[in-house]
């Protein structure tokens, strides 16, 4: 008998561990560790990483070139060592540096470093793309646990009804076929669970897989979720200036990005430097030296066509990009009015249930619970009562998942984090 005891000490200590190791995940612990683990968003801080090191050498300097020459060498090699005012061998040594000029260097750099923005703000709309897809998944199998524990309270009760129903079948105050009808149902019931159970797994796989986890990794998640109010957004007016969404700040970033291309470009118009030093090592006179400083002229013709061009075209983009981002502007007002529209008559139906639907259902049930028990009701009624209970309850609950899902796609629209 002690031993039994122990073993069911042991066995009650080691489930309880394990219970204790089953870690529960909030919605942003959730969110922060896709931040923190998703590797698409590692490959935007690479990138941005790439970005502030190219930035870093915007404004360095052509190499140096150095060169090493025989010059004036006679072919008749015995004269280099006569001292004659034909000899003019030596062996010249030169170095040039060009110097670029300093507005082209300054605007290269202001145009590298623009390239930063762009890409941050790409990962942080791929974020809120990867949040919507987190909170679906996390709302979907929230309501699949709801619903579960739904059927567990049914199918209780409904256990309690057959058992009734066939206690009072032998005094013949109930129906054989009903029976059979509501052991039907309860059997209906473990199929039901067993596809809720699907939906929970695949809502685990997905939020494993955002979360950079081995997939069959358990967790559990928070239990009492409720509509966020966002109903005094309903009256809102949406502009542009309230719409702080990163992608629509990303094609700023462009648009800007490529306005400093266009003023890097055109600083091509400006002329860059060069001095080159010369050192002869003569043989037949005194060394002699040269200094030579040197100028481009971009604005001849020939060469200024093709700067000019590329000044043109950019600025036929930029008027391109900025019709984009209006399209943008406007496409995501809409669909934000849409949205917030929506979760409010999605609001409203499931107020609707709480207030009206379901009280009059249990109601129902209730009134026929009594009379069965009574001796005055029938059970096929009352078997339908409780049916039709269950499909509310259940219709509450995916309404639930509804204002779940639409409220997903508000904070998605909006970027709420």
């Amino acid at each position: 008998m002690k031993k039994i005891v122990i073993y069911v000490l042991l066995l009650q200590g080691i489930t309880s561990l394990k219970a204790q190791d089953t870690i529960r995940l909030g919605m942003g612990d959730v969110f922060s560790s896709i931040d923190k683990s998703y590797p698409q968003l590692q490959f935007y801080e690479s990138k941005i990483a790439s970005i502030r090191s190219l930035a870093e050498g915007a404004k360095a300097w052509m190499p140096p070139t150095v060169a090493v020459a025989f010059d004036r060498f006679p072919y008749k090699l015995s004269m280099i060592k006569e001292e004659v005012p034909d000899n003019q061998a030596g062996i010249m040594l030169s170095a040039q540096q060009m110097i670029p000029n300093p507005a082209k260097l300054s605007a290269k750099r202001d145009y590298l470093v623009s390239l930063e923005d762009i890409q941050r703000n790409d990962m942080e709309w791929q974020k809120n793309v990867l949040h919507f897809a987190a909170r679906l998944y996390y709302y979907r199998r929230y309501i699949a646990e709801r619903k579960l524990k739904l059927v567990k309270e049914y199918r209780d009760l409904l256990n309690m009804l057959i058992k009734t129903a066939k206690d009072k079948y032998t005094y013949n105050q109930s129906d054989l076929s009903t029976i059979f009808k509501a052991e039907a149902s309860l059997s209906e019931l473990g199929n039901m669970e067993s596809m809720l159970f699907s939906q929970i797994a695949e809502s685990n796989i997905g939020l494993n897989t955002l979360m950079n986890r081995d997939v069959n990794a358990a967790f559990n998640i928070d239990t009492l979720l409720v509509p966020k109010d966002y109903s005094k957004d309903l009256i809102q007016q949406f502009d542009s200036a309230q719409l702080f969404r990163s992608d629509i700040l990303s094609m700023q970033s462009q648009i800007r990005s490529m306005e400093l291309n266009r003023r890097w470009m055109g600083t091509n118009s400006k002329p860059d430097f060069g001095i080159q030093a010369s050192h002869g090592q003569m043989f037949g006179m005194p060394n002699q030296f040269s200094i030579m400083g040197m100028v481009t002229i971009p604005i001849v013709p020939w060469s200024s066509k093709m700067y000019k061009s590329e000044v043109k075209s950019m600025a036929f983009e930029i008027q391109a990009m900025q019709k984009e981002k209006s399209t943008m502007v406007l496409m995501a007002t809409q669909m934000t009015r849409e949205k917030i529209t929506m979760l409010t008559y999605e609001n409203r139906q499931l107020e609707n249930y709480d207030n009206n639907v379901l009280p009059s259902y249990r109601k129902n049930l209730q009134s026929n619970l009594l009379a069965y028990r009574q001796n005055t009701g029938n059970f096929f009624v009352l078997l339908d009562a409780w049916n039709m209970l269950l499909m509310k309850e259940l219709e509450r609950t995916d309404k639930l998942g509804q204002v779940f899902t639409v409220q997903s796609e508000y904070e998605y629209q909006r970027e709420i984090k």
